[in-house]
C-alpha cells in the first residue's frame, strides 16, 4: 500500500491533540482560559480533520486514476 506522509502527518496530530495533555490542560486552569483553551482545541481538531477527509479523497482519486 502506498502511503502518503501528509495523511500520516495530519493523524499523528489529530491523535495527539486528542489525548490529554494533563499539564497543558492544568496551566489553562490556572490561567483562566479552560473554556477558551477546549474551544481552540476543537476548532483544530475539525481544520484537521477537514483536512485529513480531503486529503483522503485526493489519494484515493489517484489511485483510481493509476489503475
Amino acid at each position: 500500500m502506498e502511503t502518503n506522509a501528509k495523511i500520516d502527518a495530519l493523524q499523528l496530530m489529530l491523535t495527539d491533540l486528542r489525548t490529554r495533555n494533563e499539564p497543558i490542560r492544568h496551566k489553562a486552569a490556572f490561567r483562566g482560559c479552560q473554556p477558551e483553551f477546549q474551544a481552540l482545541v476543537t476548532r483544530l481538531i475539525q481544520g484537521l480533520e477537514d483536512e485529513l477527509n480531503k486529503e483522503k479523497l485526493l489519494q484515493r482519486e489517484k489511485l483510481i486514476k493509476q489503475n
